[in-house]
């Protein structure tokens, strides 16, 4: 996708969670917050920081795992799930790491509101 059409389709996917949530609109971190909750699948419920941070990680590993940079270990014994690097990430500049990040999660929100 061009630049434009990933701010674009990322526009109109905050416009729709914040519909859905009855909120404002969502950052790349409340989206990435989302995503480890759904990829927990523990549901929504109270988290503490470092359970948030840990959720935050989570996602962020699923979605560079579609590029084939990290792969799925296991679950741990609560059923967290932990990834393994698989690739080296090339040095985006922090510009390209957020236009990556939000391609991808329009694909992920794509892929469920499909």
């Amino acid at each position: 996708m061009k630049p434009s059409e990933i701010n674009s389709k990322w526009k109109a996917l905050q416009e729709k969670i914040s519909q859905e949530f009855d909120s404002d609109f969502p950052d790349l971190k409340v989206m990435l917050f989302l995503i480890g909750v759904q990829e927990l699948g523990k549901g929504p419920k109270k988290y503490s920081k470092r359970q948030k941070e840990e959720l935050m990680h989570i996602a962020t590993c699923r979605l560079l795992s579609e590029m084939g940079f990290y792969e799925l270990e296991g679950l741990d014994q609560d059923g967290w799930p932990h990834w393994k690097l698989v690739k080296a990430i090339p040095p985006y500049t922090m510009l390209e790491q957020e236009l990556l990040m939000k391609s991808l999660v329009v694909s992920y929100f794509e892929d469920i509101y499909s």
